[in-house]
């Protein structure tokens, strides 16, 4: 049965939850207030990563985070704060940074990254779009034997999932990847990864969605109104509208509708930051500069080199001391390579929806029966994408969803 639906939130979860509901023959329209051209969904890594099995939220980084609190240049960073919501969602991020959360959240994430892939690629074939898209597998590559030893414990977790790793010296760095001038000891090569252009997939994915009639408005949805356990509808600037399902994936903006609605969403924003290099850097293999926890991306016209996990609130400022973090750590694992200062000043930031036990919210609320919610994924929402628009399209079509629902619910405890 067809139903007319409401994407609050036009990033890289609404359009792909867009995209699916219309193939389910559902009549869509995407509200979001910005411009369409900005925000984690055009700035990310562009990482399809089965690889990234192990959650923010894990045994160590209550300690890390305490040290690095103390160097402004760090690649992880919370900003205490007395404020309600940032304190609860401090203290379920501490009880959720435990060995069993670990194993608990490793089978969800890699099933749900695995497959978002295969549905990227089944996009890529399906001849509707023409955005970049290549699987050369993503390098951890390392410079201290430590931090080397503590990424192939996790490349060998990934390995009794399924998935392909091999632990690279630096002569096999070398060969594999030879003009890059990688200097490092070795890499954790995962062959089960991806990687994409953000812009254009985004920019490829909207003009399809236009031409079979999907509606995005440029709108800033301020009140929702509810009836009994139902939503009937919300409230923008201009005017309202009306539907028969509506769909909260309004990234780290979801927390403000959330309270609209009365429910207890624990939800912080995650600030990254990119520098672009739009000439010849020779590297070909998207890479993670382990311990500087940046990432770099080898995308269609330029290099990208993007980092740092800033949990400060929501806003767009731009710290450059943190963006020089990037370059200079960039700089000291690529031998001659440099970022020059307009690339530094050009560099922008994206905020990323983080939920304290590192697994997204899927999924809907007990509370309102035609209310999807589809945020929380952190760094993952790019790779996660079309799997989160695939299950919401299944959970309002009233199908048997493709994975098991119950660890992303919303409603989980903490």
């Amino acid at each position: 049965m067809s139903k007319s639906v409401v994407i609050i939130g036009g990033g890289i979860i609404g359009l792909c939850t867009a995209y699916y509901l219309h193939k389910e023959r559902h009549q869509v329209t995407i509200v979001d207030k910005s411009n369409g051209s900005e925000g984690a969904s055009y700035v990310n890594a562009g990482y399809i990563t089965p690889s990234h099995i192990v959650p923010l939220a894990s045994p160590g980084i209550i300690t890390q985070g305490l040290k690095w609190m103390l160097n402004p240049a760090s690649p992880f960073y919370i900003k205490p704060r007395l404020n309600g919501d940032f304190l609860k969602w401090a203290l379920a991020f501490k009880r959720s940074a435990t060995k069993q959360n670990v194993e608990q959240s490793i089978g969800p994430i890699k099933d749900i990254n695995v497959f978002s892939r295969e549905l990227y690629s089944d996009m890529k074939s399906s001849g509707d779009f023409d955005f970049h898209y290549e699987r050369k597998g993503l390098l951890l590559a390392y410079k201290d034997d430590k931090v080397g030893e503590e990424e192939w414990d996790v490349g060998q977790k990934a390995i009794d999932l399924g998935l392909k790793v091999e632990h690279l010296s630096q002569k096999d760095l070398a060969e594999l990847e030879p003009k890059a001038n990688l200097d490092v000891k070795g890499a954790v090569y995962f062959h089960s990864d991806a990687h994409m252009t953000p812009e254009i997939f985004m920019k490829d994915m909207k003009r399809y969605l236009k031409s079979v009639g999907v509606s995005i408005q440029n709108e800033e949805v301020i009140d929702i109104e509810i009836s009994g356990d139902a939503i009937s509808r919300i409230i923008t600037k201009t005017g309202s509208m009306q539907a028969d399902e509506f769909v909260l994936a309004a990234g780290s903006w979801s927390g403000f509708l959330n309270k609209k609605l009365g429910l207890k969403l624990l939800l912080q924003a995650g600030k990254g930051y990119r520098i672009n290099v739009e000439r010849e850097t020779n590297i070909s293999i998207p890479t993670i500069l382990c311990e500087a926890k940046v990432a770099v991306t080898p995308m269609q016209g330029y290099t990208r080199f993007a980092g740092t996990m800033e949990i400060g609130g929501i806003n767009h400022n731009i710290n450059p001391v943190r963006v020089n973090a990037i370059a200079k750590a960039s700089e000291h694992y690529y031998k001659g390579l440099k970022i020059t200062d307009a690339e530094k000043a050009a560099a922008q930031c994206g905020l990323r929806p983080l939920s304290p036990d590192g697994l997204p919210y899927i999924g809907r609320f007990n509370a309102y029966k035609n209310l999807t919610i589809a945020t929380g994924h952190a760094m993952m929402g790019w790779s996660m994408g079309p799997a989160t628009g695939k299950l919401v399209a299944e959970i309002i079509s009233e199908q048997l969803p493709s994975l098991d629902l119950q660890p992303y619910h919303p409603d989980r405890k903490f």
